[in-house]
């Protein structure tokens, strides 16, 4: 037995222990003698609750007793009954806990949760959740074709749920640590010109403004949606960015992240069409409206006065490259690229570089967290400041080779002259 004071001990389940009349003791056989599992080894948790296990050899209940008794001298001891909690129980919590969560992004939540999380995590008790075990569950999404993006928001709900049950001292580390999710592919993205900007502009059947403000200012579409009269200081050229409408199962009105918040410069030449916007309106008023006076929404902008447009564009591009290619043989008319709304803020991005904005210059633009978030983005953009760097290399090369060897060793000799 375990003397009383002792947190812990390894006994032996086959003996006890017999007083005999001289008052001495004498080991003698117990009723478990010849059972399986000899050796029980015990503890008492930081919560005074004595807990067991018993094994069939001494050694290992001697090191499962050190592994348990270190986590309580440590802090690290977790209940094993409150581990057998389910991952669906723990969901119900921490789902709960997150209204402080954008609607469309609660939904997105729900939709990776129901469809890839619950079906296999959802009955498994949050202790027998093991790392090797989400890292098969990942790489078969992937192999079963999921996209990243899906892949990420479900591994990113598990991953929260997990780490509920960590915090609630179900579970001692998170087992989604540690595992790797594939990397996305970004596609090519269509950067278009000033021309190609004009083009696309004439070949919607409204709200050519739309296509030219979002492809000079660089704003996401719901940030251009939400602009009220207000918003503009035409006398400066600069439009406020301080709310957004999405649509998730309706329309969303929220305040963007504070970095997002920013004043967008836009060109002088949509200075008039953008007053026309705004005539007979008031401060509270949008400025960009669909034909009935409500927020434009993209998703009924883009398949009715968007996509269509940008087809008509790709086939006059195409049209016009093969009779250049007939007549000179030589094609000079670039291919135009497919893109939707959103693309036209890469290509404001592109035309802001080309005309000489640095890259602070382009995140402020943006709203982007910082320059180093523009440079992951829009890393290819800024090839030309390498080239910039290469051409400055050479120049100075050049004027180094000018000056006589003993003057690089000894840079007073350049500026000295000869003694008369």
């Amino acid at each position: 037995m375990v003397s009383r004071g002792i947190r812990g001990g390894v006994e032996d389940r086959w003996v006890k222990k017999q007083r005999e009349p001289d008052g001495s003791y004498i080991e003698v056989p117990s009723k478990a003698y010849g059972v399986k599992s000899r050796w029980k080894a015990r503890y008492v948790d930081n919560e005074g609750i004595e807990r067991y296990r018993v094994f069939e050899v001494k050694r290992e209940a001697e090191e499962w007793l050190r592994a348990r008794l270190s986590e309580v001298t440590t802090g690290a001891h977790i209940d094993p009954k409150l581990g057998k909690l389910t991952v669906a129980d723990v969901h119900t919590a921490w789902s709960a806990a997150q209204g402080h969560i954008a609607k469309k992004t609660a939904a997105t939540r729900k939709t990776a949760w129901g469809t890839h999380v619950k079906p296999r995590w959802g009955k498994v008790p949050v202790a027998e959740v093991k790392t090797t075990a989400v890292r098969a569950w990942v790489a078969k999404m992937k192999r079963d074709g999921v996209g990243v993006p899906t892949i990420e928001n479900s591994f990113h709900v598990l991953r929260g749920v997990l780490a509920t049950a960590v915090e609630d001292r179900r579970i001692v580390v998170n087992p989604c640590d540690g595992v790797k999710l594939p990397k996305r592919r970004h596609a090519d993205r269509g950067y278009l010109s000033h021309r190609q900007v004009a083009v696309l502009a004439d070949a919607v059947e409204r709200d050519a403004t739309v296509v030219r403000f979002l492809a000079y200012t660089g704003l996401r579409w719901g940030e251009m949606a939400a602009l009220r009269v207000q918003d503009f200081d035409m006398l400066r050229r600069r439009v406020n960015v301080s709310r957004s409408v999405t649509e998730s199962g309706g329309l969303v009105w929220s305040t963007p992240k504070t970095w997002e918040r920013r004043s967008v410069p836009f060109p002088a030449v949509l200075t008039e069409e953008l007053s026309e916007l705004m005539v007979g309106k008031s401060r509270e008023d949008l400025v960009f409206t669909d034909t009935r006076g409500n927020v434009i929404r993209n998703s009924n902008w883009r398949a009715r006065v968007f996509s269509p447009a940008v087809e008509i564009c790709q086939r006059e591009a195409k049209e016009q490259r093969a009779k250049e290619l007939a007549g000179t043989g030589e094609v000079v008319t670039p291919e135009f690229p497919t893109l939707t709304p959103h693309d036209l803020r890469h290509t404001a991005a592109s035309l802001s570089v080309s005309a000489g904005a640095n890259v602070l210059a382009v995140s402020r633009m943006l709203g982007h967290k910082d320059a180093a978030m523009t440079l992951n983005t829009y890393s290819d953009l800024f090839d030309t400041d390498l080239d910039a760097v290469a051409g400055a290399m050479d120049a100075a090369i050049a004027a180094a080779s000018e000056v006589p060897a003993a003057s690089l060793r000894h840079p007073n000799l350049a500026d000295s002259s000869p003694a008369n």
